[in-house]
């Protein structure tokens, strides 16, 4: 029996999940799509074969019935769009980061506890191969005791434009766009210890920088919709994380930065046994009292991860699977994030109280 499927917000994200969801076929039924553009939601409906388009997500949800719905719009609508499709009898995988801020996480929590819904959260690191064999070697006792990590998300000159850098819509810059991400995968990896403490920074020096020859074409699809860009969000942040379990994590994450281009960035392990980089997946330990980096061959990539999290949410609903982002670890990761930009307004460490 094919799933019932719905879209709300039809930007650049979507058509990633939208190509995925048009390989698996039959198990598919396009119902409905929305975005605040018309003429974007009438090319995303004609693109994927959706029966209908909306620009009101009320009267989308209102009009059709759905086994699931993603979505897929800025961050400051995440809660209101997923509570809502949650209430209209919708199993729902919202875009990362899960909202604004914890208070809302919880709020959507509660709305698919009280509809026996399934909320999952768009953390798709967490489905790629690289995530899972690192698991499978500290599972196996490789690294020994993981007790500090590095993780970095940089872009020299990668602002995406649009409701990107406005703090009202997006709730920040490149710490709650890209540091998610890995902030996300770090913890999933290790097991996901719960935070306890944040001391963060973050700077806004160098701006939206769309002078530049160089910057690419914008990642987000209503970039080109505005004429003069916004930016009030940070340019770059950086924090640690201390866990319950006593291990570190520090971050750094940017849209524009003056680094070189052959800045490391990704994550890195630190165990009392050995390290683990993750691109390229390497192995860092002794071997005969000295030092040695082992390159490792097999399936360590990211590999078809959107595929891979699309899948695990259908498999989910279906009762087939266990949904690998569920909605507590989206709200943990707000915390985090909450605590974060905390810190960096006040200049001091900041406890995650529960």
């Amino acid at each position: 029996m094919s799933v019932k499927l719905g879209f709300i917000g039809t930007g650049s994200i979507a058509h990633v999940h939208g190509d995925v969801y048009k390989r698996m076929g039959n198990r598919i039924e396009f119902v409905a799509c929305c975005d605040l553009n018309e003429e974007r939601a009438k090319k995303f409906a004609e693109k994927y074969g959706f029966k209908k388009y909306y620009t009101d997500y009320r009267q989308m949800l209102a009009e059709n019935k759905f086994d699931a719905v993603e979505v897929c719009t800025w961050n400051s609508a995440h809660a209101e769009c997923t509570i809502a499709a949650l209430n209209a009898g919708a199993n729902v995988k919202c875009e990362k980061p899960m909202a604004m801020n914890a208070q809302e996480g919880i709020a959507m929590k509660e709305a698919a506890e009280k509809n026996g819904k399934l909320l999952m959260v768009g953390f798709v690191r967490r489905h790629g191969n690289d995530a899972s064999a690192a698991i499978d070697f500290i599972d196996k006792g490789y690294l020994g005791d993981v007790y500090f990590i590095k993780a970095s998300y940089l872009r020299r000159a990668g602002f995406p434009g649009g409701w990107f850098g406005d703090k009202s819509r997006s709730g920040g810059g490149p710490l709650i766009d890209l540091g998610v991400h890995v902030i996300d995968l770090s913890r999933y990896i290790i097991g996901n210890p719960k935070p306890v403490s944040v001391f963060g920074a973050t700077f806004n020096k160098l701006g939206a920088r769309t002078n530049l020859k160089t910057n690419g074409k914008a990642w987000s699809a209503a970039a080109e919709e505005e004429k003069e860009p916004i930016f009030t969000v940070e340019d770059l942040a950086t924090a640690m994380i201390r866990f319950d379990n006593g291990a570190v994590l520090y971050v750094e994450a940017s849209f524009s930065l003056n680094m070189s281009n052959n800045t490391p960035g990704g994550l890195v392990l630190y165990g009392s046994k050995a390290g683990l980089t993750l691109d390229p997946f390497e192995l860092h330990t002794e071997c005969n009292d000295m030092i040695a980096d082992i390159k490792i061959s097999g399936p360590t990539g990211t590999g078809d991860f959107f595929y891979n999290e699309d899948i695990n949410f259908l498999d989910a609903i279906d009762g087939k699977a266990e949904c690998k982002a569920p909605a507590e670890d989206g709200i943990e990761l707000m915390r985090i994030l909450d605590a974060i930009y905390e810190s960096a307004k006040t200049g001091r460490s900041v406890d995650i109280v529960r």
